[in-house]
């Protein structure tokens, strides 16, 4: 059995897109950056994604698919993996958190690494 927590390393940052958000219709369009580092001593291949989130207004959606931004890297010993990819709400708040499943192709086995939750926030403006 894969010790998932000792084996992968997620990083998450978060922020704000205000240039792609209209808070007038309750748009809130905000980015994140994954980075994935293997560190283990084998191939690792992300095959799915599993995204909670959960908005200021109280709705929560739930997000699975294949891979990651169209596609499902295989991922080298000691080397990250990153990507962007953006949430849209219906508020200036929410946390995101979920997990990814991984494939060692090399020991025939699939786990799961959970993915803390980060928050989603508009910055606060001052006039």
């Amino acid at each position: 059995m894969i010790d998932a927590a000792q084996l992968i390393a997620v990083e998450v940052e978060s922020f704000y897109l205000p240039e792609e958000s209209e808070p007038a219709q309750r748009r809130f369009v905000f980015g994140y950056r994954i980075a994935i580092r293997n560190q283990s001593d084998y191939s690792i291949q992300l095959l799915a994604r599993y995204w909670r989130i959960s908005q200021g207004s109280g709705e929560i959606r739930e997000v699975r698919g294949e891979g990651v931004v169209g596609r499902r890297p295989l991922i080298a010993p000691g080397l990250p993996f990153n990507y962007a990819s953006r949430a849209v709400l219906d508020s200036e708040v929410g946390v995101m958190e979920g997990s990814y499943t991984f494939m060692a192709p090399a020991i025939g086995e699939t786990f799961d690494v959970a993915i803390a939750p980060f928050r989603l926030a508009r910055p606060l403006y001052l006039h």
